[in-house]
């Protein structure tokens, strides 16, 4: 039997057995994958992705594979590796998430604009699970999505990044529908070095520093054990302008008001805390290891370990129509009694309760001053009064919440891999993997309205946790044959099983108060609390073939065919066609046909949301409940009822054809791949159900509140109002089903030119991607909106690139890239036709001595920023909040790193 080496790649594929380490070479010597200074990877790199053929490099592959160098990756001041594959990966959209609830503790990112959850995510290939969050704020394109938290994932431990531009359900299971992103660990068994990175914005806030370190240590006599951790902190920025509303409540007399006027002001009093959000105590560890267990087996596991606290905020509440706290009734401006021809007041509370005891004005009338003031001598009464109750007693000014969440990643995946002797030889990986992501919301700053003066200020409104195990059994064995290679089969099976827990809030985040009869909100204000824990979970089995082999020394086919069955939502049966043909050395064209799906989480069968959003420049309480809840079965009884039939919750199933070349053309490199993408019966929020019309439409009444509605059917025995805790105030809700279509197309490109200039060494990488997604069906059941619509079709700028040049020349390493973002449009937030940006970045670094080097760097070094809102004053939103390459402008960075 042949002795075989693995390393350099540990914990292969998920669904794949690929085994593609095997003719790694034995050495532990650190390769030049695993030197963070800056290289360019060629085609001829060998990849573990796309392919179950043992070293096979990108050049020979079926689909278009990015092989991304760890140093080329972090040529950037950004610590999250979110941002940098944006810069490094033209199809790869992120930004900054301010205000958007919990989608700004794990932001959602995009690739080829499809939803977070339609891209795999593996590292040392396999299945990395996902993020806890559900994005209900996802700007349109992510809403509802609940992709994987790539931010727990340090940029140092990485060895490269591979990027599969191609569906590959057939090959890897559910998700693979944009593509695959494989994150390759870092595998030295010796060396190391230790880095101190830190930052700032031109505009003097969003302080950044971070420490990292990277050990690689022998285990045995032949194998590793590599160790990477990396601490940081980064404060938020403030992007906003003062309110029009702040601005009138100053000028009318409201000295409270005052307080939020201050620009940069980064406390709870500040205008809108709006901009990059706090991210505190960044801690991120990661292990990769291997030993060899004889001539023909080895043992390996990796795991990793993350925590973090991400502080955003919320929008301003204003002290004189905050619906649920401030924004009373039409009353008498005299007596403040109940008067529809009166004027707009404050709404009061009557503690002992509306006719016990001492009675109170209904509210405290705006008079004067635009209207903007509370009438002083009914102020005054209220505030005498023992008995009756106003908020602008207690926080006459308004409030900003702050909204965050305290977020912990583990996993940890090991297995056996290696080849039994079967003539030509049956090579295995059988491994576990196991991974959790929960996190622990907090909201401050802000009220239980319906608990009037004992309302507290700060809640802990519970948490969600998303928890999943895979078990794997990948074989390769590759047969004799008259083609021109062997006939790789590889073959295998897969059990997943994932759950989602929510855990309950403490009371007051949920609590249903004295005064919520009286139209006081219920509830945290802005992040309702979840009443209840619950654990849902679900199990998938499959099994899988692909096959692979070159008829000639020209063409290469690939098939493969996947089985997968859900124990909630069904089974389906995908397969992928796909072929290479070398028409000459310098020519590859090749081609794909492949079908995919994506199941829905258990999450989003079983989550639970109530938000406060903005609609029309209107804050409104929307919520998102299961389908199978209480609330949502009555608005499937409405849907139905309506003739449009019931909706349901199932797989979205997909259709992926690519089309590309490779060629040389001089010194240069060139790949340029076509691709259509359709995705039909999307999984996602519809539109909202405007809920009291549920109500009234299935019980056939005319209550005029939500309120009123659910107590008179309680009283009515028609539901049970404790199944409807927590939603008196919700105006509209959304529930998770199968809804609309999607048809992508686009194309990638990219280009290497490598040449000298002197002594040195220069590379020229150009990357470039046009993507058009239309909606082709808005769908019938429970269709999304217009606005959806819009953001799907025009929120992502259609044409994305770089070109990046790079040097090298003694001690003196120095880049120059430029961006380009296209134009788009944020029609739903009054932003037509927001014109292209180019933004500079540029890095030098200097090797004081072999092991020591000195980095200086700018991204966006004219400080660009996309149009700004027309309307800013409205919201206070100085940008707009889904800009492609976000709104904090000019950022300067100094690195350290040395390496022993």
């Amino acid at each position: 039997m042949t002795k075989i080496s693995f390393r350099g790649h540990v914990g292969l594929m998920t669904t794949t057995a690929l085994l593609s380490g095997i003719l790694a070479a034995p050495s532990f010597a650190q390769s030049a994958d695993d030197d963070d200074s800056a290289e360019v990877v060629s085609l001829e790199e060998i990849v573990t992705l796309g392919t179950r053929r043992k070293g096979r490099s990108a050049a020979d592959t079926t689909a278009p594979i990015d092989v991304i160098a760890v140093g080329e990756f972090r040529q950037s001041g950004a610590s999250d590796v979110q941002d940098l594959l944006r810069t490094s990966v033209p199809s790869f959209n992120i930004n900054a998430q301010p205000i958007s609830d919990a989608a700004s503790i794990v932001r959602p990112a995009n690739l080829r604009g499809l939803s977070p959850d339609n891209t795999l995510v593996l590292v040392n290939g396999k299945r990395r699970h996902r993020g806890s969050v559900i994005s209900f704020l996802g700007g349109g394109i992510s809403d509802g999505s609940q992709g994987v938290d790539i931010s727990a994932i340090p940029s140092m431990a990485l060895k490269r990044v591979e990027i599969l531009r191609d569906g590959a359900s057939s090959q890897y299971g559910s998700d693979a529908i944009a593509g695959v992103i494989n994150f390759v660990l870092k595998d030295n068994a010796e060396g190391g070095q230790v880095e101190v990175t830190y930052g700032s914005t031109y505009a003097g806030d969003g302080d950044n520093y971070r420490i990292a370190a990277n050990l690689g240590l022998p285990l045995g006599e032949a194998g590793f054990i590599n160790l990477t951790a990396e601490y940081g902190d980064t404060d938020g920025t403030v992007r906003s302008v003062v309110r029009d509303d702040v601005l009138a409540l100053i000028a009318a007399g409201n000295t409270a008001a005052a307080d939020f006027q201050t620009i940069n002001s980064y406390t709870d009093e500040a205008p809108q805390y709006w901009g990059q959000p706090d991210v505190e105590d960044d801690i991120k560890i990661f292990v990769n290891s291997a030993m060899t267990l004889s001539d023909s087996a080895e043992l390996y596991a990796f795991g990793s370990y993350a925590e973090r606290t991400v502080t955003g905020g919320f929008f301003y509440r204003n002290p004189t129509n905050r619906g649920g706290v401030y924004r009373g009734p039409i009353v008498d401006a005299i007596t403040g009694a109940l008067d529809p021809d009166g004027v707009a007041s404050v709404r009061v509370g009557d503690l002992d309760g509306v006719g016990v005891g001492e009675s109170c004005p209904a509210g405290i009338p705006l008079t004067g001053n635009a209207g903007l003031i509370p009438d002083p001598t009914i102020l005054a009464l209220v505030t005498a009064s023992d008995n009756c109750f106003s908020f602008v007693e207690t926080i006459p000014g308004g409030f900003v919440p702050r909204f965050g969440g305290d977020n912990r990643d583990y996993s940890i995946a090991g297995g056996v891999r290696g080849q039994l002797d079967f003539g030509q030889g049956l090579d295995y990986d059988l491994s576990i993997a196991h991974g959790s992501n929960r996190t622990d919301f907090f909201i401050r700053n802000t009220v239980n309205a319906s608990l009037g003066p004992n309302t507290p200020r700060d809640f802990v409104p519970g948490g969600q946790e998303q928890i999943e195990t895979s078990i794997n059994a990948d074989f390769s064995y590759a047969f004799p044959s008259d083609f021109a290679s062997d006939i790789n089969v590889a073959f295998g099976a897969e059990y997943r099983e994932e759950q989602f827990d929510l855990f309950a809030g403490d009371a007051a985040s949920f609590a249903l108060g004295p005064l919520a009869d009286q139209g006081f909100s219920s509830s945290s204000n802005g992040f309702g609390g979840f009443p209840n824990s619950s654990s849902n979970s679900q199990d998938s089995y499959a099994g899988y073939i692909d096959i692979e082999t070159d008829v000639t020394d020209q063409l290469t086919l690939q098939a493969a065919l996947r089985y997968e069955d859900y124990s909630a939502f069904g089974d389906t049966l995908d397969y992928k066609l796909a072929a290479l043909y070398r028409a000459d050395e310098h020519l590859r064209i090749r081609a794909t046909y492949s079908t995919g799906f994506h199941a829905p989480t258990s999450g989003q069968a079983n989550i639970t949301n109530v938000t406060t959003q903005n609609v029309g420049g209107v804050l409104i309480d929307q919520g998102t409940l299961p389908l199978s809840s209480a609330a949502g079965q009555l608005a499937a009884d409405f849907i139905e009822s309506q003739g449009n039939g019931r909706p349901g919750l199932g797989t979205e199933e997909a259709r992926n054809i690519s089309l590309g070349f490779a060629f040389d053309w001089g010194a240069a490199t060139w790949t340029v791949d076509f691709f259509d993408i359709d995705v039909d019966n999307r999984v996602a929020l519809g539109a909202n159900v405007n809920f009291l019309d549920a109500l009234n439409a299935v019980s056939g009444t005319s209550f005029g509140t939500v309120s009123d509605a659910l107590t008179g059917l309680d009283a009515a025995g028609t539901i049970d109002r404790q199944d409807f805790i927590g939603l008196d105030d919700l105006s509209q809700f959304r529930f998770f089903s199968n809804s609309f279509s999607t048809s992508s197309q686009g194309i990638d490109v990219v280009g290497r030119y490598g040449f000298d200039i002197g002594d040195g060494v220069s590379n020229l990488t150009l990357a470039a991607n046009y993507t058009k997604t239309k909606v082709t069906d808005t769908g019938v059941l429970n269709p999304i909106s217009a606005g959806r619509v819009r953001a799907l079709e025009d929120l992502l700028p259609n044409i994305k690139g770089s070109l990046t040049w790079t040097h090298a020349q003694g001690p003196f390493r120095t880049l120059l890239r430029v961006n380009y973002y296209g134009g788009w449009d944020d029609t739903g937030n009054g932003n037509d036709n927001i014109g292209s940006e180019f933004l500079f970045d540029a890095e030098v670094a200097y090797e004081l001595t072999e092991n020591v080097e000195l980095i200086g760097g700018v991204d966006n070094l004219l400080s660009n920023h996309s149009d700004r809102n027309p309307g800013a004053g409205g919201l206070g939103q100085l940008y707009p909040e889904a800009g492609p390459f976000g709104f904090n402008g000019g950022q300067y960075y100094l690195r350290a790193r040395v390496r022993f």
